[in-house]
């Protein structure tokens, strides 16, 4: 019997890129979105693909309820749920004072919300059969904010609060169910040219641009080879050991980059916050130019540990070095 995949936010971007690698697979897909003739091109797009079945439902995932619905009728046309990835998200573009607290509250609501509604409702079924894997779709954004993103990095920073908590309960409860977060960087996908933005200028996503479906390979991943973390690209784990190492240093380098952040001046934008944004079923972005092709940027939690120990050898090998000349050194200036 063929295993059945949710995904979130699944009708384009990275969402469908995730959808097309279970697709030619072979695996069932339930995919959840807003804009209804989006979703029927995504699932005939996944049909041709390879996909036993593809069950396309239009919901916005804000709604806990509306969610729990499109799961029920997932286990009762499709069979039961085997991994559920949750990939929506929003953003507004725009200085932290610019963003309003209702477009704070509905970043928070589809970026966050969203991600702890798909994972309760996953739950809900994966607990009584003791398995199933969950995937948190987040952002080095998440590990490292940046300018003009604080709504959306706040609300991935609440996604691992909220996953690192329910691991552990997990765990305490020696459940088979697998948990784990995807780290991804830019990508080039059609989301900038829908999100709000009251910047003032065009969004730039910073080199390096990634290919939405080497983030689908780490969803793979996740699901079949499942680990704590995954980070996707070079630029997270820069930012992620950044951010972990040379805090401080990691805020000057960001305030350094909203020039290279923003483009052409632009009107405000309304994007797609409170409603979907026009466009077809489509993985790739505007920019295919700018996209690093490789397949290897991908690394684990425990190559993460590793790399880690790594670069803190070395800055407990330049300390020492440099205490050990400092101390043949200061007793020549002693008076």
């Amino acid at each position: 019997m063929a295993k059945t995949i949710v995904v979130t936010g699944g009708s384009a971007g990275i969402g469908l890129a995730i959808a097309e690698k279970f697709a030619i697979a072979g695996w069932q897909l339930g995919i959840l979105g807003r804009h209804r003739a989006r979703l029927e091109q995504a699932q005939a797009m996944l049909l041709l693909a390879g996909a036993s079945k593809v069950l396309a439902i239009s919901v916005d995932v804000v709604d806990a309820d509306a969610v729990d619905a499109a799961a029920a009728r997932i286990e009762d046309e499709l069979g039961p749920i085997d991994a559920w990835v949750n990939n929506a998200m929003s953003t507004v573009v725009a200085r932290a004072d610019h963003i309003t607290a209702a477009e704070y509250a509905r970043v928070t609501a589809t970026t966050y919300l969203s991600q702890v509604h798909g994972t309760l409702a996953a739950l809900r079924y994966m607990k009584t059969r003791d398995k199933g894997a969950i995937i948190q779709v987040s952002s080095g954004l998440a590990l490292r904010p940046a300018p003009l993103q604080a709504a959306y990095c706040a609300a991935k920073a609440a996604v691992t609060g909220f996953t690192d908590s329910l691991r552990a309960e997990l765990i305490a409860d020696k459940s088979r169910i697998t948990l784990s977060v995807v780290y991804l960087p830019a990508v080039n996908t059609p989301q900038p040219t829908w999100t709000r933005n009251h910047s003032g200028r065009e969004q730039v996503l910073p080199d390096p641009l990634f290919d939405p479906r080497l983030c689908a390979k780490a969803v793979q991943e996740a699901v079949e080879r499942p680990q704590r973390e995954f980070w996707v690209g070079r630029s997270t784990a820069m930012m992620a050991l950044g951010q972990s190492l040379a805090p401080e240093f990691a805020d000057q380098q960001a305030a350094k980059q909203i020039d290279a952040m923003t483009g052409d001046p632009a009107p405000d934008r309304v994007g797609n916050l409170d409603e979907p944004g026009e466009g077809p079923a489509a993985i790739d972005g505007p920019s295919p130019d700018r996209v690093k092709s490789s397949r290897r940027e991908i690394f684990s939690s425990r190559q993460r540990d590793l790399l880690k120990v790594a670069a803190a050898g070395a800055l407990l090998s330049t300390g020492a070095a440099a205490g050990f000349s400092l101390s043949r050194l200061l007793p020549r200036l002693r008076p």
